[in-house]
C-alpha cells in the first residue's frame, strides 16, 4: 500500500477540492406559468412540459363560509 510521505496542507487540499463545490441548480422560467423550475422537468405548478400538458393538476377547492 502506498502511504503519503508528508501531510497534505490546507492549501493543497483546497486547490484540489475547489471543483467539487455545490453549484446552484439550473433554473429556467416555465413558458406556461412563468415560475422558476428545473430545466428538463415537468413544471410542478402547472403540469406542463415542452408546451404540452403532461400531468393533470388538482385545483384547490374554496371553502364555503359557515354561518
Amino acid at each position: 500500500m502506498a502511504n503519503p510521505k508528508k501531510k497534505t496542507t490546507r492549501s493543497k487540499k483546497g486547490m484540489r477540492q475547489w471543483k467539487e463545490k455545490i453549484k446552484s441548480p439550473n433554473l429556467i422560467e416555465c413558458p406556461h406559468c412563468h415560475n422558476l423550475i428545473l430545466s428538463h422537468h415537468v413544471c410542478p405548478y402547472c403540469g406542463y412540459y415542452d408546451g404540452k400538458p403532461v400531468v393533470a393538476m388538482k385545483t384547490k377547492k374554496e371553502k364555503k363560509p359557515t354561518t
